[in-house]
């Protein structure tokens, strides 16, 4: 059955063909030469040579004289090492100079990279059967200490879901006039490999819900409790924002003109227009004779099916009814308070409440395995766990849990020297996916890849090839010459990383710090393995970002993630940088083009007048489909937000002006002018610097500065982070670089990124600062469920991130999936991919089961999953049989992606 779309991306798609930037579908065999010859362009004049005396018969030799490299597979470049090891392996000197710069021609004598199972040629690359990272090996004292800790964290959240379920049931007794105890529930079918969600909210079920007998209408419990108070289940509908492409010239700071031939003052007139955008924003609960508002509870709190406009038949009542057995709750809790209360269980979970080893008794450090990141006053928070990958002890384990049960990111120092040290370079990635043609045909997938420009937010169409290139050489948009920051969003797609980069997968996974936590195959700490077989399961990756980046703050056009919140836990390594240096020309060009965003921001945002009047009047920003007019507020504080691990504010074109009323108004421009030219200098003397100093032979002066700057929220901050980006919102700008207009979440809409100046003006206005720090090569960030982000890259990135179901952060999960529920249900983070509750449960029985076991027949009864088989003679639900997607740490993927994945229902009745 064909249904509307649920959601729609961030990213906007143009209506027509997406832009093409350097080759995109079309993809001949010249271009494909032309490539070919472009990655051969360090071949010498002696190859050359030697490629021309092989065309005179040259014969090939054999043996110990053999010159075929490994690497080329080639003989004809001249000298080869021969590794001392294996005695079977030789490469050729231009390939050691140029595939593997950090190893000597000793090193390969002694070692080569096929042995150091590091080679990066074709063949390896795409090695079918690659040895997986073995299992870290637990003993079974630890294993139960992890199983008890999974029991004392879920119980509670067990207790409060079983109190929901009893409420629902009380009312259920009402209803027939019996006791809870007669209430006697049906029990629903679900296949494994399917599950459950309501048909409003797009939330999974596990277990209680009602339905209707004749359409099969599901609803959740949350659902159910919001209709009976009156209000709209699920959430309000609100009209999507439709963007409106201003031109180019726009982008890069032109000024609109209106149709009198005045220029646009603030962004309040500017509403006030005509255009296509006009009322766009309107509540759909605000229409006249809205289905949704007719949909009412009975006075006695019975449920009535919906009408048919929003997918019900509104023929009968919704009856109550549960996936599970009626008593497996209360037999699990009774369970798991018995495993709570052995000694056993009491001693492993006293000992994460032992003081942490960063700080003595005196909050005096005591350890240099923290890094400073924030400088809150009367805080104790400000320092963050850092520790060396190559130093983790196995008690070092309790100190992390100590930190991360706070909500505190922690950052693993050197990860990549767990690894063998696969080059994680762009072009070797390149080679690793490409395929040959076949049936004269070259798929698009292998040549013309989908990125996402930063400047207007529109996706944009490029060759795979030239993409790296640019990552390596930087790119620029024509005449202005402004930075190009494009960003690759999960590429290759996780769902296939394994299959087309297993090389790289399998040295991903052994990089992961805390194994017991990150491991996607056994990690006894991470929920999301504890799902039976069969069950169908998130996708919790890894997956991999590649972006383009730039030092300096530019204000519009960098190379962000902007702010949002996981649904889960994640882990995000750098793998790969590259900086890009920019000549002084350029410079003085994005100079230009920097005063002219600030004379747009000025006039369009904030309303300075050439006259030099400063309206005061707001700006109306929707707001879950009601109009918030808040006053702009002009800060007079113009001094710099620079923190100790930012070494440069740069220029922030989101800003407000000075707000001096006793000064000459026409001394404004000049103002910003000057701070332009203040902060190009220091920009021009840094680069300057930087270059000088940095060689191809020494990479280690590349990395002494960090590839991208994280600032990550406290979870206790997200209201007062909220308030703020409703309250300044007009400040900001997205798709097309047109000023947001429209607020669903903060948060969840990932429609903001906080400048330098912004974050000033949060912590002066509401007292919140993130934890902000520059990410180094080999880093793994971990950043816990919750807790708000934003990322911009410093260079150009190669970052892979995995996602993971802490038992810490379980209730911080479910209280996620209830904000995103409420979300309009084209929102790009409507739907429960997740399912944190389908996960808890089958964990905490899985673990409760290892501790407890019961007597034969009992136990082969637990073992089933928590989904019961389907009956294949009844009718079917509408249940999903797609692998849910669960994106984190970067944007989420493109429309046609979401499409793929969107859930499939399977209609039953000839009324739907």
């Amino acid at each position: 059955m064909r249904i509307k779309k649920l959601r729609h991306d961030e990213v906007l798609k143009p209506s027509k063909e997406l832009k093409q930037r350097g080759a995109g579908k079309k993809f001949d065999k010249k271009m494909l030469k032309k490539q070919e010859d472009e990655e051969h362009k360090a071949t010498s004049s002696e190859d050359k040579m030697c490629d021309a005396n092989n065309k005179k018969g040259k014969k090939m030799l054999t043996g110990e004289n053999a010159l075929m490299c490994h690497q080329c597979q080639r003989n004809d470049k001249g000298r080869v090492v021969w590794c001392k090891s294996c005695k079977n392996k030789r490469f050729c000197e231009p390939c050691i100079k140029r595939w593997y710069p950090g190893l000597s021609k000793v090193d390969f004598a002694a070692k080569c990279p096929y042995c150091r199972k590091n080679c990066n040629c074709k063949a390896c690359l795409r090695m079918i059967g690659v040895e997986k990272p073995p299992e870290k090996k637990i003993s079974e004292e630890n294993q139960n200490r992890y199983a008890f800790r999974i029991v004392d964290l879920l119980l509670p959240w067990l207790k409060e879901l079983q109190q929901e379920q009893t409420k629902e049931k009380e009312l259920e007794g009402k209803l027939q006039g019996v006791s809870m105890d007669e209430v006697k529930l049906e029990q629903a079918d679900c296949d494994i490999d399917e599950r459950v969600y309501c048909n409003r909210c797009k939330t999974s079920i596990v277990d209680f819900h009602r339905s209707c007998k004749a359409c099969l209408y599901d609803l959740c419990l949350a659902c159910c409790w919001e209709l009976r108070k009156g209000e709209v289940p699920g959430g309000e509908e609100v009209m999507s924002v439709q963007w409106k492409n201003r031109g180019s010239g726009y982008v890069f700071g032109n000024i609109p003109k209106l149709k009198d031939g005045n220029k646009m003052v603030s962004s309040s007139r500017h509403m006030e227009t005509p255009s296509s955008e006009s009322c766009k924003d309107m509540a759909v609960v605000d229409v006249p004779n809205n289905p949704l508002l007719l949909w009412k509870a009975n006075s006695d709190g019975s449920i009535p099916c919906p009408p048919k406009e929003i997918g019900g038949c509104g023929a009968s009542s919704l009856e109550l009814k549960c996936l599970l057995p009626e008593n497996m709750f209360s037999e699990l809790e009774y369970r798991a308070n018995k495993v709570i209360k052995k000694e056993a269980s009491a001693k492993a979970i006293d000992k994460t409440s032992e003081q942490c080893p960063c700080f003595d008794r005196s909050s005096k450090i005591r350890t240099k395995a923290i890094r400073e990141a924030a400088n809150r006053k009367g805080s104790s928070d400000n320092y963050l766990y850092c520790p060396d990958a190559n130093d983790i002890q196995e008690d070092d384990l309790l100190h992390f849990q100590m930190h991360w049960s706070k909500g505190e990111p922690v950052i693993v120092c050197d990860a990549l020297r767990l690894t063998s040290g696969l080059s994680w370079e762009p072009l070797v990635m390149w080679r690793a996916l490409r395929e040959k043609k076949t049936n004269g045909d070259v798929e698009d997938e292998h040549f013309a890849v989908k990125a996402v420009d930063c400047l207007d937010w529109n996706e944009v169409e490029i060759n795979i090839h030239m993409f790296f290139m640019g990552y390596m050489r930087g790119r620029m948009h024509p005449m202005t010459h402004w930075p190009e920051m494009l960003k690759l969003k999960d590429w290759p797609p996780s769902s296939s990383f394994d299959q087309r980069l297993p090389r790289h997968g399998a040295e991903f996974i052994t990089a992961l710090p805390f194994p017991e936590y990150t491991d996607p195959r056994y990690g006894p700490l991470n929920l999301a393995v504890r799902l039976p077989a069969g069950v169908l399961k998130p996708d919790l990756g890894p997956k991999t970002y590649i972006a383009y980046g730039y030092y300096e703050e530019l204000g519009r056009g960098d190379s962000v993630t902007k702010l949002h919140c996981d649904m889960s836990d994640a882990v995000n390594i750098l793998m790969h940088t590259a900086e890009v240096s920019y000549e002084a020309k350029q410079l003085h060009k994005i100079a230009k083009t920097q005063k002219k965003m600030r004379e747009q921001d000025l006039q369009e945002l904030f309303g300075v007048l050439q006259s030099g009047t400063v309206p005061r009047q707001s700006s109306p920003i929707e707001s879950d489909g009601k109009a918030v007019h808040e006053a702009t507020k002009i800060s007079c504080n113009n001094e710099t937000n620079h923190t100790s691990n930012q070494s440069s504010k740069g220029l922030d074109m989101n800003a407000l002006p000075p707000d001096d009323s006793e000064s000459d108004v026409g001394d404004r421009p000049s103002f910003y002018q000057s701070e332009v030219q203040r902060e190009l200098a220091q920009y021009s003397k840094h680069n300057h610097e930087v270059n000088s100093q940095h060689t191809d032979s020494d990479c280690s002066e590349q990395h002494k500065t960090g590839g991208a700057l994280w600032d990550i929220f406290r979870r206790e901050d997200s209201e007062k982070l909220q308030d703020y980006l409703r309250k300044h919102a007009s400040e900001f700008r997205h798709i097309y670089c047109n000023p947001v207009k429209h607020v669903s979440h903060p948060i969840h809409d990932q429609t903001f990124y906080l400048t330098a100046e912004h974050k000033r003006k949060l912590k002066e206005e509401h007292g919140v600062e993130p934890w902000t720090f520059e990410q180094k090569l080999g880093e793994a960030v971990f950043i816990p469920a919750g807790c708000p982000h934003q990322v911009r890259n410093l260079k150009s990135c190669i970052k892979v991130a995995l996602d993971f179901v802490s038992p810490e952060n379980v209730g911080e999960c479910v209280k996620l999936t209830g904000e995103f529920r409420r979300l309009p249900s084209d929102h790009r983070a409507k739907e429960d991919k997740l399912e944190i509750k389908k996960i808890a449960l089958n964990a905490l029985k899985e673990v409760v089961n290892f501790l407890d076991p019961l007597s034969q027949r009992s136990k082969n009864r637990d073992d089933q999953p928590i989904i019961e088989v389907e009956d294949v003679n009844k009718p079917k639900r509408q249940y999903s049989n797609r692998r849910g997607d669960l994106k984190s740490g970067e944007d989420q993927p493109n429309d046609e992606a979401i499409e793929e994945r969107k859930p499939k229902r399977r209609g039953r009745s000839s009324k739907r």
